[in-house]
């Protein structure tokens, strides 16, 4: 209990074990603690990176660039923001020449975009690398709807997981098998591969369910009457899956 929970003292702990009904002194829970080497709850350390994350992860949003080489030699640069709740992504721009005067751009036009929808998340946090390319413009654009933005270590892609994992997905199971023509094509393949990541596409840390939720379908009882359609995405690269009505 003191390890899960860095700010409860022997007696916040000793009135917990009252309530799972083991009566226990104060003084044997303070004597338990010493040997085990565990500092009064004022001097130890905070949540690790992932308790926060987890705590926070409905008002959490990741951004993040990636690159995709053209079919012409040329390189384009994508920037995305992720919703660490639920898993939703949104683009926000794409460009050969990335300038922070850009990314602070996209910034802007993508939260007015999202203010326009109804019910929009209230997001608090962004987590973002130390790329040149997220200047303080970029910053104040998320600090003026009272977000705070924090910074991952150097050279830690593991500290905006999430982001970097959506960019994985969307090279396995699009960019490395599709060629690239331009900037719209670009935009295009990319925004139909995003309405099927947040429409359709089942996540397991959301219960094998979308981003944007599923309708409920009723179970299979009757095999023989039962009838699935198929869609086919992108040109029949990804195929989604629904009941006959």
């Amino acid at each position: 209990m003191a390890r899960e929970n860095p700010l409860w003292g022997y007696r916040r702990i000793t009135g917990e074990l009252a309530g799972l009904g083991y009566r226990v002194a104060p003084s044997t829970v303070w004597a338990i603690l010493k040997a085990a080497g565990i500092d009064p709850a004022p001097q130890r350390s905070g949540p690790t990176w992932a308790q926060f994350l987890a705590a926070q992860a409905k008002t959490i949003v990741a951004a993040d660039f990636f690159h995709v080489d053209t079919a012409f030699l040329r390189r384009l640069y994508v920037l995305f923001v992720i919703e660490h709740g639920t898993r939703r992504v949104h683009l926000a721009g794409i460009t050969a020449h990335p300038t922070g005067a850009w990314a602070a751009q996209q910034a802007r036009n993508l939260l007015m975009n999202l203010q326009e929808q109804p019910g929009a998340v209230a997001w608090k946090f962004l987590i973002r690398d130390r790329d040149a390319k997220y200047t303080a413009a970029f910053d104040t654009v998320f600090t003026a709807i009272g977000m705070r933005t924090i910074r991952t270590p150097v050279r830690a892609p593991r500290a905006n997981a999430i982001a970097e994992r959506w960019i994985l997905s969307v090279r396995h199971e699009c960019l490395d098998r599709i060629l690239i023509t331009g900037p719209r094509h670009l935009h295009a393949v990319l925004t139909e591969y995003i309405d099927h990541h947040n429409g359709h596409r089942p996540h397991r840390s959301l219960n094998q369910t979308p981003p944007n939720g599923r309708v409920s379908c009723p179970p299979v009882t009757d095999l023989d009457t039962a009838g699935v359609l198929r869609r086919d995405r992108l040109g029949g690269l990804i195929h989604e899956y629904s009941q006959v009505a």
